[in-house]
C-alpha cells in the first residue's frame, strides 16, 4: 500500500511540476523539452528532493520515445523509406563516423585514454530523437525535404546503436560483457527481426485492425495499437536490440494500411504523456554535485559537443547541396547529446572503461547541450527561414499532404471525391466502414479508417494544412457545434457539409460551413426535368417550373431558419390544383 501511494505522490509531484514549468518556458518562448528539464532537476534528489528513483521512471518514460518512433514510422510509406535510403545510409552514415570521430578527439585532448574517449566520443555523436522529432513535427517540416534529412541522420542513429553496442563491448575490460554474442550475430538478429516484424505486420497486424474496425470499438483499437507498439519493441529489447527501431517497423508497416490515422490519433496522446516523463526523469538524473565540482569542464565540454556537432554536421549538409542556411540550421538542430548516450555510458562503465564519475559528468554534458537547443533554434530562426526567391527553388513548410480531406467515402462520398480527383487536387479519403474500404481498395481508392469528426484524427489525417474538409456522411452525426471546433482548430480549411434531408439542414444553422448540401435535391430536380421533357413540356417552360420550385424553396428554409419551425411558410408547398400563371 505504501508503494502505491508513494507512486500516486510522485506522480502527482512530477506532473504538477512539468505542468507549471512548461506553462512557464512556453509563455517565454523557450518551448516544453526545456521546462521538463528544469521541472525534472528542480523535484530530482539534488534540488528539492520531492521525488526519487529516476532510473526507474527513466524506464518508463522510454516507452515514449518507442511511441515517437511508431508514430513517425506510420507517416513513411516503405516506398518513401526506400526512397530515403541514400541519405539514410550516406548522409546518417556520414554523420555518426565523422562526428563520433571529431568528438572523439576532442575528449582525448581532456586526458582520456584512447578507449575511453572512443567510448564517450561514439555516444556523443547521437542526438536527441525525442527533443528533434517532436520539433520537426511541431514546426511542420517533418515532411519537408529538410525534415527528411534529419529524420535519415536520426533513423541511421538509432540504426548504430547495434555497431556501437559491439564496439564498446569489444573494447570492454570485464570479462563477463564477453559472454554475449559477438558483432555478426547481432547484425543477424537485426535483419531476421526485422523481417518477422515485415511479416508480422502483413499477415497479423492487418487482419487484426480489420477485425476489429468491423466491430467499430475504440477501446479495443487503442489497446491494439498500443499492443503492437510494445509488443515489436519487446522483441526487440529480448535480442538486446534498439526498442525504437522495432516500434519504427512497425510504424512503417501500418504506414499505407487503412488504419494509419485512427492508430496514430489514438496513440498520440500517450506518447505525449510519456515523452514529458521521460525529459522529467532526463532532468531528475543532471548530477548536480558534479556540475558544482567541474563546473568550468561540463560548460566547455557541453559548448565544444555543440559547436564540433554542429560544424561537423554544416559541412555534411553542404557536400549534400544544401544550401547554406538550411545546412547551418540542420547543424544546429541535431548537435546536442542523446538518449542513448546514457545508455552506452552504462555499458562502458560496466566494461571499466570509465569511472562513475565520468559517466555522471558526459551524462550532464548531454542534458546541458539538449537544455540549449531550444535557444539555440529560437536565436537563428530569422537566418534558417530562408526567403523567397523568383524563380528560385526552396525547403519550405509545404507538405506532401492532401488539399482536401472527404470524411465518408459512401455513393455521395464517391462521387465528390473523384471530380477533385479528375482535377488533380490531392485527396484523403476516411470512412469506418471496413467493407467499403476493401471494396474501395479492390477499385483502386485508398481510404484510410477512422472516425471524421474527431479533431484528432482530422488533424493526424492533415487537416492543418488542407484547403477544404468536406463531410460527406450519410447519417445525421454532424451539428453545429462540430463544425464550430473543427474551424476553430482548423480556420484555414472550407468546410462544405453534405445534410442528409431539410431537418438535417436546419441544425446546422449558423455553423460555419462555407454551403451546406441537401443530398437528394439536386438529383431530384434533375430527374423532375427529365419526366417533364418525356412528356414533351416546352424547355422554356421546365426552366420556368424549375426557377419558381426553387424560388418558394428558398423562401419556405428561410422562414424555417428563422422560426426554427419545420411547418413554416408550408403555403409555400406547391399542390395539387394549383399552376401560377394560368
Amino acid at each position: 500500500m505504501h508503494a502505491e501511494v508513494s507512486l500516486l505522490r510522485d506522480g502527482a509531484i512530477l506532473l504538477g511540476f512539468g505542468l507549471s514549468f512548461v506553462l512557464l518556458f512556453r509563455r517565454l518562448g523557450l518551448g516544453a523539452t526545456l521546462g521538463y528539464l528544469v521541472a525534472g532537476a528542480v523535484v530530482g534528489p539534488h534540488l528539492l528532493g520531492l521525488v526519487g528513483d529516476a532510473e526507474t521512471k527513466m524506464g518508463i518514460a522510454e516507452i515514449g520515445i518507442v511511441l515517437l518512433l511508431f508514430i513517425v514510422g506510420l507517416e513513411l510509406k516503405p516506398s518513401r523509406l526506400w526512397r530515403m535510403k541514400e541519405e539514410i545510409f550516406g548522409l546518417g552514415l556520414i554523420q555518426v563516423v565523422a562526428c563520433g570521430l571529431a568528438i572523439t578527439g576532442i575528449v582525448l585532448l581532456a586526458k582520456f585514454s584512447p578507449e575511453a574517449a572512443l567510448a564517450l566520443g561514439l555516444p556523443l555523436a547521437l542526438s536527441s530523437t525525442a527533443q528533434v522529432l517532436p520539433m520537426l513535427q511541431s514546426s511542420g517540416r517533418l515532411r519537408t525535404p529538410f525534415g527528411e534529412r534529419a529524420f535519415s541522420i536520426l533513423l541511421f542513429q538509432d540504426l548504430s546503436i547495434v555497431p556501437l553496442i559491439t564496439i564498446v563491448a569489444a573494447m570492454s575490460r570485464n570479462p563477463a560483457d564477453h559472454a554475449g554474442p559477438p558483432g555478426w550475430i547481432l547484425a543477424l538478429q537485426t535483419v531476421a527481426a526485422i523481417v518477422g516484424l515485415i511479416l508480422a505486420g502483413r499477415f497479423l497486424l492487418r487482419p487484426l485492425f480489420r477485425l476489429i474496425g468491423n466491430w467499430n470499438e475504440r477501446e479495443m483499437f487503442v489497446f491494439a495499437g498500443l499492443f503492437t507498439v510494445i509488443a515489436s519493441a519487446a522483441v526487440m529489447e529480448l535480442l538486446g536490440l534498439s526498442t525504437a527501431l522495432g516500434a519504427f517497423i512497425a510504424g512503417v508497416m501500418l504506414a499505407d494500411s487503412p488504419y494509419r490515422h485512427e492508430l496514430e490519433a489514438d496513440v498520440e496522446p500517450f506518447r505525449s504523456i510519456l515523452l514529458g516523463l521521460f525529459f522529467l526523469a532526463v532532468g531528475m538524473m543532471l548530477d548536480l554535485p558534479a556540475i558544482a565540482e567541474r563546473p568550468l569542464f561540463v560548460a566547455a565540454m557541453a559548448a565544444a559537443l555543440i559547436v564540433t556537432k554542429a560544424g561537423v554536421i554544416f559541412l555534411i549538409g553542404l557536400a549534400f547541396r544544401m544550401k547554406w542556411r538550411q545546412a547551418f540550421a540542420l547543424g544546429l538542430l541535431m548537435s546536442q547529446g542523446g538518449e542513448f548516450g546514457f545508455v552506452l555510458f552504462a555499458q562502458a562503465q560496466n566494461g571499466f572503461l570509465i569511472a562513475s564519475e565520468a559517466a555522471s559528468l558526459f551524462g550532464a554534458i548531454i542534458t546541458l547541450s539538449m537544455a540549449t537547443t531550444p535557444f539555440l533554434m529560437a536565436a537563428t530562426r530569422r537566418i534558417r527561414e530562408e526567403p523567397v526567391i523568383a524563380g528560385g527553388e526552396r525547403d519550405g513548410p509545404v507538405t506532401d499532404g492532401a488539399n482536401a480531406l472527404v470524411v465518408g467515402y459512401g455513393r455521395f462520398g464517391q462521387t465528390v471525391a473523384q471530380m477533385l480527383i479528375a482535377q488533380d487536387i490531392p485527396v484523403t479519403l476516411i470512412d469506418r466502414d471496413t467493407q467499403m474500404i476493401d471494396i474501395a481498395a479492390d477499385f483502386g481508392a485508398k481510404v484510410y479508417y477512422g472516425d471524421g469528426t474527431r479533431l484528432d484524427l482530422l488533424r493526424q489525417a492533415g487537416a492543418a494544412e488542407a484547403e477544404l474538409i468536406l463531410f460527406c456522411l450519410d447519417d445525421d452525426q454532424i451539428t453545429a457545434d462540430l463544425l464550430e471546433n473543427v474551424h476553430a482548430a482548423f480556420p484555414n480549411a472550407t468546410i462544405l457539409v453534405r445534410a442528409y434531408d431539410r431537418r438535417a439542414l436546419l441544425k446546422l444553422k449558423g455553423s460555419p460551413a462555407a454551403y451546406v448540401v441537401r443530398e437528394v435535391l439536386e438529383s431530384a430536380v434533375k430527374m423532375a426535368r427529365l419526366a417533364l421533357t418525356s412528356l414533351k413540356v416546352d424547355i422554356g417552360e421546365i426552366d420556368r417550373t424549375e426557377a419558381m420550385y426553387r424560388a418558394r424553396d428558398k423562401e419556405r428554409l428561410a422562414a424555417q431558419y428563422a422560426s426554427g419551425d419545420l411547418r413554416a411558410a408550408s403555403d409555400r408547398i406547391i399542390v395539387q390544383g394549383e399552376r401560377e400563371g394560368a
